[in-house]
Formats: structure tokens, sequence, C-alpha cells
């Protein structure tokens, strides 16, 4: 069985919910990432911070990321898997909610993160494309 912890990449960081959305900016730059799971202040996960969000919720609206935090920026219930969930899973996961990044946690810590290229390198063709006509196809514009 391949497991969420097989096809992560691992070496995640969380960003704190009090950090600003310029100290975000960087450290997804250090990371070369396009996402940062956002932690409160026990180290649980209460949101997802990406590039996008930044740039829309944030530049584009004419606020100042050096004053608004994470945790300003979480909305919804962030979503996560186990590290040892099956695969299959995993897809389901992201299909139901229609995302394209997934924290996943082992003994509520953050482990790694599932990104498209994760799933591109380590899936079959068919599960791929399954995964891609149900989190694109209904997406639309963001």
């Amino acid at each position: 069985m391949t497991t969420a912890g097989d096809i992560m990449h691992s070496g995640a960081q969380w960003i704190p919910a009090h950090e600003t959305l310029d100290r975000a900016a960087q450290l997804m730059r250090e990371l070369n990432v396009g996402s940062l799971p956002i932690s409160d202040e026990n180290d649980r996960l209460c949101g997802i911070l990406t590039d996008r969000d930044i740039v829309i919720g944030c530049v584009a609206m004419g606020h100042d990321p050096a004053k608004v935090t994470a945790a300003e920026m979480a909305n919804g219930t962030p979503r996560w898997i186990a590290s040892d969930a099956d695969v299959d899973d995993v897809l389901r996961e992201m299909k139901d909610h229609q995302i394209r990044r997934l924290p996943v946690i082992a003994n509520k810590r953050l482990v790694g993160m599932i990104s498209e290229s994760d799933l591109a390198q380590h899936l079959t063709e068919d599960q791929i494309a399954g995964w891609a006509e149900s989190v694109y196809a209904m997406s639309g514009p963001r």
C-alpha cells in the first residue's frame, strides 16, 4: 500500500499565525514553495497560506503585508491527511475539497506536504487524470 508519507515531500515548515505576510513571502522564497501551513500557538494546523492569498487578499486590496498576519488570512477549515493514509484517501480528500496542496500530519505534527508535483511523480497516469479532472473541472477562475 502506498501511503501519504510515501509520496509527500518532507521538510515542510509552518508559518506561525502571528507572523506577517511579508515574512511568509520571504519564507516561501527561501523554501521555494507556494504555500505554507499556518500553525496556532500550540503548533496545530489552523490554516494554509498561499502566495496567491498574499497577492490577491492583501496586496491587491491595498493592505500592507508587513502589517497583516497569517492568521488574518486563514479562512475555513484546513484539510490535512495522516501520514499513514492510503494514497486513495489522499486523492479523495483533495478531490472532495478541490485542493492542490495537502499537509501531512503524524502524531499531531506537520511532517510533510503533498502537492501536484508529488502526485505527478508518484501516481499512475489514470490516477492523475482522475484527480485533475475533478479538481480543475469545477474550480473555475480564482
